[in-house]
């Protein structure tokens, strides 16, 4: 018996011997994978950002991890992510592909498909087509402020009680999306848009938890029938809705009058007839679906992040209330321009926006060719994470990176200024598509709910908890806000 287990342990120790992982010459360091493992043990998968740290105080600020016998390469703070990301962008834009969550979107749509032609081509006629439909123009203003009009109607029933801000603000954001794609909105508590938002919340914590990591790092697992397999089905779903709703548009539509996105897709669709590029109904679709879920959870998570902090600092909350009263007084309502007028509230959103963090690690890159950063070669296909965290919390970028304060983005005359390590839209060829209308959005809510309402935090609430929830996009834990109308606006 004991010779047996003595047969086993040496057989044991021969496969780690012979399989053991080599990092390639000149490789960024890291702690010693193990295995078929890799680094998984040495992560804590349902928050690996304290571990990111901790690597990176001991390993420097470009280190490697193994996801099972994958290498990747993670990047800490505004140095080494700039480097590589507006630098060298070429070599560090691709999307790494046999992961979960590019398999899932089967290569198709803009935010995850690999550095190529069809998504140049795509993300340019998203930035165009975006930008000629109203991004920053009073087209799109006007959209967004009539969804806030629903907003406050909506608030208005809870005055002198709390309400609990989750759903309204992924309800508001993601209506704001349905205008720019469809031009068409829906009622708060619709089925159809609750269901879509919890597909699309449902899918992401899946895709970057702890049975994402799972998935990318153990393949031969992938045909098991566990939790995974559903981000698949909810991609779909989503997929199946989205085609369904692109038919229900159709007979409305007027050619020519590019009053929606899809609208404008399907005026190129017509224009280039089939001249056997990537533009087709069955893309427009993925597209669809790429750009409703990342206008929909990142916007909305930092409208909650925003507010949590406004309830829990009453003085910063009265001070915006007071510059917006100053700055609209007399006018029916804000406009975007004003936001030149309010530095303390610009300073506040982009606050909230640095210590929200709502997507901590950007979408994860790869390498298109073997490159160098910051003294180390990295090969063609190396999984690159730009932890974007580290560089909104870096001390030596921030006046206060650990605490929420809003002179983090005001000078000595109280002037906004926005430093070059605020990148919580990512920065480079793959920045946030949607970064104008976000910062839109979220300055036009803030500003006309804090003008009607006072928001406070409950006094049955106990003490708030500001650790946020890990998952592609960091969301604030639940919590409840109190709501007291203001004085009527002059």
């Amino acid at each position: 018996m004991v010779g047996s287990l003595v047969l086993v342990w040496i057989f044991i120790c021969l496969v780690f011997l012979f399989i053991r992982i080599q990092r390639p010459k000149n490789f960024p360091p890291g702690p010693r994978p193990v295995p078929i493992f890799g680094n998984l043990f040495q992560l804590n998968i349902t928050n690996p950002l304290k571990d990111f740290d901790k690597f990176a105080e001991r390993y420097g600020n470009v280190y490697s991890l193994y996801f099972g016998g994958r290498p990747a390469v993670i990047l800490n703070g505004f140095k080494a992510v700039k480097e590589a990301l507006v630098t060298k962008a070429a070599d560090f834009s691709g999307r790494p592909q046999n992961i979960l969550i590019s398999d899932v979107t089967k290569g198709k749509g803009v935010i995850f498909v690999d550095y190529n032609s069809e998504w140049k081509e795509h993300r340019r006629f998203a930035l165009t087509t975006l930008r000629n439909f109203g991004m920053g123009k009073q087209s799109m203003e006007e959209r967004i402020l009539g969804e806030t009009e629903h907003l406050v109607e909506c608030l208005e029933k809870s005055v002198g009680g709390t309400m609990d801000p989750q759903t309204f603000f992924h309800n508001a954001t993601s209506n704001i999306i349905y205008l720019v794609l469809f031009g068409t909105r829906y009622n708060y508590g619709n089925e159809t848009l609750n269901m879509y938002i919890k597909r699309i919340t449902e899918t992401t914590k899946i895709a970057n938890g702890p049975w994402g990591m799972i998935y990318d790092t153990f393949p031969f697992l992938r045909g098991l029938p566990l939790p995974f397999k559903k981000a698949v089905a909810n991609f779909e779903v989503l997929k199946m809705i989205t085609s369904k709703m692109i038919d229900k548009y159709k007979p409305s539509r007027v050619q020519g009058e590019q009053e929606n996105f899809v609208g404008c897709y399907l005026d190129e669709l017509d224009k280039r007839g089939n001249d056997g590029s990537s533009f087709n109904e069955g893309q427009l679709a993925r597209y669809i679906v790429d750009l409703h879920a990342a206008g929909t959870d990142t916007t909305s998570n930092t409208l909650l992040t925003a507010f949590l902090y406004l309830i829990t600092h009453p003085d910063i909350q009265e001070r915006c209330q007071q510059e917006i009263d100053e700055v609209l007084e007399g006018k029916a309502h804000v406009s975007f321009e004003d936001r030149q007028k309010m530095p303390y509230v610009q300073a506040v959103m982009h606050e909230s926006q640095r210590l929200g963090s709502t997507v901590p690690l950007s979408v994860p890159h790869c390498t298109t060719s073997d490159t160098e950063l910051m003294g180390y070669s990295i090969p063609k296909g190396t999984i690159i994470y730009p932890n974007l965290y580290s560089v909104l919390n870096e001390e030596s970028q921030w006046k206060f990176p650990h605490k929420f304060n809003p002179a983090n983005f005001l000078n000595e005359k109280g002037q906004f200024e926005k430093p070059e390590a605020f990148m919580p839209f990512s920065v480079g060829p793959r920045s946030c598509l949607g970064e104008g209308l976000a910062r839109m959005e979220l300055f036009l809510i803030l500003v006309t709910l804090l003008r009607r309402f006072q928001f406070l935090w409950p006094e049955d609430a106990g003490e708030p908890d500001f650790t946020p929830v890990y998952g592609i996009t960091l969301t604030p834990k639940p919590y409840r806000m109190g709501i007291r109308l203001r004085q009527p606006v002059r």
